[in-house]
């Protein structure tokens, strides 16, 4: 699903990723942890193409991404990749149900079709008594699971989660991480997962360990 191959990123002076090479199978749920610093931010942007590296090569469901133009990897990402990250980005004015359409109503889908999938999501996440509500009305934990939802919806091949469950108390904190795995076996994503959670991090098919820009 990905083959990211010497990845070199620098910010003025600082190194911040020093070529990094990295495969990731179909279906796969891995998480990476490290100190701050260590490059897991970096490098998770890269690979969800919302950052450029400065040199190497990036393969993600055999497109050879870092090849493509700004309109074609806009097009790529909308399609292929969902993105979670430690604060949900909901838009407030807008429902859950709103919410979790929007990407699809962008990528021009059509609209009948997206709010019933969007509401078969709901359901999944436990939400379904919940749809009409703002995210003001919603607890902290559902909010997040609106943000999963909404970065389903366009059927990923690739999900991306950056400290996904950083934000939650305990009991909240496990329902997501159990959520990513559920995930997995119902809709067949591949998942990869920066956290400083080493109990989600031990759950992955495989825990990534970066150091000073390097996979050690």
């Amino acid at each position: 699903m990905i083959k990211a191959e010497n990845i070199r990123k620098s910010y003025g002076t600082l190194e911040v990723l020093k070529g990094v090479s990295l495969e990731v199978k179909p279906h796969e749920v891995v998480s990476i942890v490290g100190q701050s610093g260590a490059g897991k931010t970096t490098l998770l942007q890269i690979l969800g193409t919302l950052s450029t590296m400065d040199s190497g090569s990036l393969l993600i469901d055999g497109e050879q991404v870092n090849a493509l133009n700004d309109n074609k990897l806009s097009d790529f990402r909308n399609r292929k990749i969902g993105f979670v990250f430690q604060f949900h980005h909901l838009l407030p004015e807008f429902s859950a149900l709103e919410n979790v359409m929007i990407p699809a109503l962008i990528a021009r889908r059509d609209a009948k079709e997206v709010e019933q999938e969007a509401l078969k999501l709901l359901k999944m996440m436990n939400l379904s008594e919940r749809t009409s509500h703002k995210p003001s009305a919603l607890s902290g934990g559902e909010q997040q699971r609106v943000a999963i939802a909404r970065a389903l919806i366009n059927r990923p091949a690739l999900l991306l989660a950056d400290e996904p469950s950083g934000n939650l108390d305990s009991k909240n904190r496990d329902e997501i991480h159990s959520l990513f795995f559920r995930m997995r076996e119902e809709l067949g994503q591949t998942t990869i997962i920066v956290t400083h959670d080493e109990g989600l991090a031990s759950m992955a098919d495989r825990k990534i360990t970066m150091r000073d820009g390097e996979i050690i």
